[in-house]
């Protein structure tokens, strides 16, 4: 008997077994405008065109970075897919677009049906959470480039827009005033430092307490799935003028926030005005790293921040709060040209 494709690494049969698994988990994020089911070569998006009258799409690609190697390590594989919709469908927002779809890439050295349901599970939820519906993706078994266990998860979403409601920042004005949205743990921005100050410097066991006087372990509170603000910012849309929207990802708040200012403000960032969640202390601590360091790699505890005028803030704060997040007033735009500052 010959060569065959198992004998190579690539298992077929497994490859169906976990397409029939996921099935459900997928249906359960459908949209009213999906056309068919799972298991054609594109997924199908009736867009309703009539909700708008200039729609401009939005798109947005992300992956969970090395994120994914805690995941591997911890052997917990079931949320981490609520990470990955999150950092694009929360990209989306920040132009002011509703997410529509989602389709995912999932790449393994050797596909395991239970892995690719609990990957999944994750994806549909964060779905779930966002309000998109998930219709289409791919699994892709990679014998030699990948070991066994070994996983990579990237994500696509798509989203719609007004053209004249499109959020720019390009009218955030001095006296506005900027309101953080709290994120309760690293999301999926700089594991790296994370992982060699924790895990290689530290030494420390993810079986291990977080940190003094944790009840949890180091895996569970790095794994801490990102927090979804979609849903949340577009009803903010709905109540008062918002001006700019920042996910704060790779880079922090300061890399983050100087994409939407425009000449002529700076932006002011009363750092004392919310409390960072224990874990970047622990990071910094160990690490012995210097406090600008911290503000350029992690989001320090804000996962999200969004600029309104000042009358407006009251309200906001508000909005953001019945939408399930301990929103604050974090800083403040004043005339400059263009710096981020930290008091």
């Amino acid at each position: 008997m010959g060569e065959t494709y198992e004998g190579a690494g690539v298992d077929i049969a497994a490859g169906e077994q976990a397409v029939e698994r996921i099935k459900d988990k997928v249906r359960s994020t459908f949209r009213p405008e999906v056309i068919g089911d799972i298991g054609g070569f594109g997924g199908l998006f009736s867009f309703a065109n009539h909700r708008f009258r200039h729609p401009v799409l939005v798109s947005s690609t992300d992956g969970v970075g090395t994120k994914a190697l805690v995941a591997q390590a911890a052997g917990r594989f079931e949320t981490i897919g609520i990470d990955l919709v999150a950092m694009c469908v929360d990209d989306l927002v920040c132009q002011g677009a509703e997410p529509l779809f989602f389709l995912d890439y999932i790449a393994v050295g050797k596909l395991d049906p239970d892995h690719i349901e609990q990957l999944v599970e994750g994806v549909a939820e964060g779905c779930r959470q966002a309000g998109c519906a998930l219709i289409g993706g791919e699994m892709a078994e990679h014998p030699g480039a990948m070991d066994p266990g070994e996983f990579d998860l990237v994500g696509f979403a798509v989203g719609v827009a007004e053209r004249d409601h499109l959020i720019t920042g390009e009218w955030v004005a001095p006296g506005d005033v900027l309101i953080g949205l709290p994120s309760p743990g690293l999301r999926s921005n700089g594991y790296s430092l994370a992982r060699r100050v924790l895990l290689e410097v530290a030494q420390k066991s993810l079986d291990d307490p977080a940190f003094d006087g944790a009840h949890h372990t180091l895996a569970e509170e790095l794994l801490i799935p990102s927090v979804i603000y979609a849903p949340a910012v577009l009803a903010l849309q709905k109540q008062v003028d918002v001006k700019g929207v920042v996910h704060v990802t790779g880079g922090g708040i300061a890399g983050n926030l100087t994409r939407v200012l425009p000449k002529g403000v700076d932006a002011t960032i009363d750092e004392g005005s919310w409390e960072p969640p224990r874990i970047f202390d622990e990071i910094r601590r160990l690490g012995e790293i210097d406090p600008a360091e911290m503000r350029k790699v992690f989001n320090l505890g804000i996962g999200m921040v969004v600029a309104v005028a000042a009358d407006d803030a009251h309200r906001a704060i508000d909005t953001l709060r019945s939408n399930g997040h301990r929103a604050v007033q974090i800083g403040e735009v004043t005339r400059g040209d263009g710096a981020v500052r930290f008091d």
